[in-house]
């Protein structure tokens, strides 16, 4: 599978006052290095070209925790600091400029989750709107609105499209859930969102998805 084009649409993004685009803006603010953008396109690259890819989970947008600055959805500073990220090189050094690195909670779980039910390999993470929305300020996130989400919609479909099979695609959360039926796609499943104490539904809901995975009949009907 190749992402070229996908990267290419995302990297084309300008931003505006209410997005910023991880992959084509360096936050002047935190951002370490100088080609911290590239460095993003790298890592979503090799996290998306995933011949293993067996599950697509599929969040909300990116946060100031995590993708702003790692680049991959439900990613932060931190788990790249620890090498536990599947086939992401673990990092030498801090990619921000802020005093303990970014550590988003979200992350933390999801990726709990996918280790515990030994998905981790085989999973591709990816958000309704891949850009942060904001308010105004880099440490601020906010939920995306429907023209946003309609925005999204478009690189959610070439990532799809991007795809060298069909893999099940769970939505992370309502958000999710409303960006897939713009684009007439139904999910294997909907789990809550990790965030704002839905920690616990939604290692349920993976686990109840990890088990229909397993089952031959369910990944037929």
């Amino acid at each position: 599978m190749s992402t070229n084009r996908l990267i290419a649409e995302l990297q084309s993004f300008e931003g505006n006052e209410k997005l910023f685009n991880p992959w084509r803006q360096r936050c002047e603010e935190f951002d370490r290095s100088d080609d911290a953008p590239k460095q993003k396109a790298t890592r979503l690259a090799t996290h998306l070209n995933n011949p293993a890819a067996k599950l697509m989970l599929l969040g909300e947008a990116a946060g100031y925790q995590g993708c702003r600055y790692s680049g991959i959805t439900f990613t932060s500073e931190k788990l790249l600091l620890s090498g536990t990220i599947p086939r992401i090189e673990q990092l030498t050094e801090r990619l921000t400029h802020r005093r303990l690195p970014f550590c988003e909670p979200s992350a933390t779980i999801v990726w709990g989750a996918l280790y515990q039910l030994g998905l981790a390999d085989q999973t591709i993470l990816w958000n309704t709107l891949p850009f942060h929305p904001h308010k105004g300020e880099a440490l601020s996130n906010r939920t995306p609105t429907t023209t946003e989400i309609k925005l999204g919609a478009g690189y959610l479909q070439m990532l799809l499209d991007s795809l060298a099979n069909d893999v099940p695609l769970i939505a992370v959360g309502n958000k999710a859930q409303q960006a897939l039926s713009l684009i007439n796609v139904k999910p294997f499943a909907t789990v809550r969102h990790p965030a704002m104490g839905g920690a616990n539904q939604f290692r349920e809901g993976m686990h109840q998805v990890a088990q229909r995975l397993r089952s031959p009949t369910e990944r037929t009907t």
